[in-house]
């Protein structure tokens, strides 16, 4: 056991204790952690061989105790104590929604979601999984949707490498019991994840089963969502996705969601962010147990009124793909996937990638991971630079250009003009104030800075081209 931990790292003690009957429902453990006058209570978990674990992630630097509470008395009372030190260099805690509408790191460093998609890869064997993550190290992703359970979909039907239950004497599945090399497997890629600096949105529902996993009992969702949050929470790289189009999913109703959502919310002692993901109907995001909203549509000009109804940071996770499968979801071209990421980032939102190119050996990104073949990838990663240079929490802004644009007033704007190609552009610029300009094309990824100051009333020439961005700065 390791007494010396970084702010925001992980400690774990782990303890032996009964191991006959069911200790993954029978057995209550956890720990109080202590820092000055403050307490936090944290749930335990058991994983297998009469090993208990309880982890927890410290946010303050300095002395931490600990006391472990358990219905068993070899877990009860067991005291210590370790030491929090300096985060190391890349660690900036976990993400959480701020101030409203944006994304910030618990050091105050603002995060800009550029996620990707690839539901399945954590199923896919050592070397698939592998090759997925050295892709990653050469994109600009620093979010990941990624599948809890296995999945049963086009593209993706090969059986995992195990589960996340046992089964019973009679071979069915016995959710009262977990696997815990499956769990030791999925800790083990998101700690990868974590590394690369990638945000593990974990999807911990679905509709697309063939193995029950869909359709446990309330009681058994419940025990489930427990035993994941004591395992994963103290990974500072974590997000809650409750459900992969939730609306999907018709043994759920509106009032079970609540419930998971809530279970979440008490469960959680770091409060990573919670989302859920539509298929047709939006979940209402306005719910207090809703940190931002997540949502899967194809019109990213809504992007300003989805962030006005909930008043949340909005993600639009799946605008369509990048690729050439039969799925109408899944054959747009890179340059309209780059188009809708600019469309909903200048409307004040967060566009996520995928890509679903064929392969001869049914390998897409969007369910296996691997490779990435497209061309929007590296285009996420240039705007994910522009917005990191920016100043934070640009709003959407009005009066300046026709075109719609974000920006801090007086200081920075950035629009976008879409399918539009004007030959010229009225701006209105504050008149006392000096500003450069640049001329971005999101597609080649060049940016060019105009000659001159500019200020007041402006008429700006430009090629008479789509898909072009215009970022203000002042001088």
């Amino acid at each position: 056991m390791n007494n010396t931990i970084e702010r925001w790292g992980i400690f774990e003690l782990a303890l032996n204790g009964p191991s006959d009957g069911n200790p993954f429902v029978e057995v209550d453990f956890g720990a109080i952690f202590r820092f000055s006058h403050r307490e936090v209570k944290v749930r335990g978990f058991y994983d297998g061989r009469g090993v208990f674990r309880v982890r927890y992630m410290p946010d303050e630097i300095g002395a931490w105790n600990y006391i472990t509470y358990s219905n068993t008395p070899l877990l009860q009372g067991k005291q210590g104590e370790f030491w929090c030190i300096p985060p190391s260099l890349g660690n900036h805690g976990p993400v959480s929604a701020t101030a409203q509408y944006y994304f910030t790191y618990a050091d105050g460093t603002p995060y800009y979601p550029f996620g990707t998609t690839c539901y399945a890869w954590v199923h896919q064997g050592d070397d698939l999984e592998n090759q997925t993550l050295e892709s990653l190290k050469h994109a600009a992703f620093n979010k990941m949707r990624m599948c809890i359970f296995p999945k049963d979909y086009s593209f993706n039907k090969n059986e995992p490498v195990c589960y996340p239950y046992e089964k019973d004497k009679e071979g069915k599945w016995d959710f009262t019991r977990f696997h815990p090399p499956f769990f030791t497997h999925l800790e083990q890629r998101i700690q990868a994840l974590c590394s690369l600096g990638i945000e593990a949105d974990l999807i911990l529902f679905h509709p697309y089963d063939r193995w029950g996993f869909a359709e446990m009992p309330a009681e058994m969702d419940d025990h489930y969502l427990r035993y994941l949050v004591a395992r994963l929470a103290a990974f500072r790289n974590v997000w809650w996705s409750l459900a992969n189009e939730y609306d999907l999913m018709k043994t759920k109703q509106m009032e079970d969601w609540d419930r998971l959502f809530k279970l979440i919310q008490a469960e959680d002692p770091y409060q990573h962010p919670r989302s859920i993901h539509n298929c047709r109907p939006l979940y209402d995001h306005a719910k207090p147990w809703v940190t931002h909203a997540s949502i899967q549509h194809s019109d990213l000009a809504r992007v300003r009124e989805w962030r006005e109804q909930y008043r949340k940071p909005v993600v639009v996770d799946e605008c369509c793909y990048e690729g050439n499968i039969e799925h109408n979801w899944g054959n747009i071209s890179a340059l309209e996937l780059v188009h809708r990421l600019w469309l909903g980032t200048v409307g004040g939102g967060y566009v996520g990638h995928g890509e679903t190119y064929l392969h001869s050996d049914d390998i897409l990104w969007w369910a296996n991971g691997g490779e990435l073949h497209g061309s929007s990838w590296e285009r996420f990663g240039f705007l994910r630079s522009i917005l990191e240079q920016a100043p934070p929490q640009l709003e959407p802004v009005s009066g300046i250009c026709r075109q719609p644009g974000i920006g801090k007033a007086g200081v920075y704007y950035l629009f976008y003009t879409g399918v539009h190609q004007p030959a010229r552009i009225p701006l209105s610029l504050p008149e006392d104030l000096k500003f450069q300009i640049d001329l971005i094309d999101p597609w080649e990824m060049s940016i060019f800075r105009l000659s001159g100051m500019f200020h007041g009333k402006v008429m700006l020439p430009m090629p008479g081209k789509p898909y072009l961005a215009l970022r203000i700065q002042k001088a």
